[in-house]
């Protein structure tokens, strides 16, 4: 999956990081299948992820988790 960081909002909360929105869009290697949407991340989620490599692992990471959910 080729994941492409559009936005990122970040939030503070009486001065504090209080969490982290990284919008994406993404497509398969075929362009068959598309994506897009926002990953909500706490501040201790982004904290030391800040670069777009990073944050792109942990979007796929969390996309996996909703597709495929622990039973």
């Amino acid at each position: 999956m080729n994941i492409q960081i559009t936005n990122i909002n970040i939030q503070y909360e009486n001065g504090e990081l209080s969490n982290v929105q990284i919008y994406f869009s993404g497509h398969d290697d075929e362009r068959t299948v598309h994506l897009n949407g926002f990953i909500p991340l706490s501040s201790e989620e982004y904290v030391g992820n800040e670069s777009v490599t990073a944050l792109a692992t942990l979007i796929k990471q969390k996309i996996n988790e909703k597709l495929n959910p622990a039973e």
